[in-house]
């Protein structure tokens, strides 16, 4: 894997990250989400980071990025916060 499409919303505690990945496994939309609750000023566009290869992100949000496929959806702490990731595709 090369590239990695992925979108995220980051909060500052565990306890928001369980709380939004709660509402994702009841139906809420992630773009939503991510427009409610996200630090990033990526929220305003549903979370959505685009394309990106290695070396670009912080070492955990890759790691997460780069382990996962298409349709999965992780929590990570980096040194900003706590990330709910979805992986839209890779290549």
């Amino acid at each position: 894997m090369n590239k990695v499409n992925a979108s995220h919303i980051l909060v500052k505690t565990e306890t928001e990250a369980l709380a939004v990945m709660h509402d994702l496994r009841n139906g809420k939309s992630f773009e939503t989400l991510a427009k409610e609750k996200s630090l990033c000023p990526s929220g305003k566009k549903g979370g959505n980071l685009g394309w990106f290869s290695r070396n670009m992100m912080v070492k955990e949000f890759e790691n997460a990025c780069f382990s996962g496929k298409k349709g999965d959806v992780k929590l990570v702490k980096t040194q900003f916060g706590w990330h709910v990731i979805r992986i839209n595709d890779s290549d």
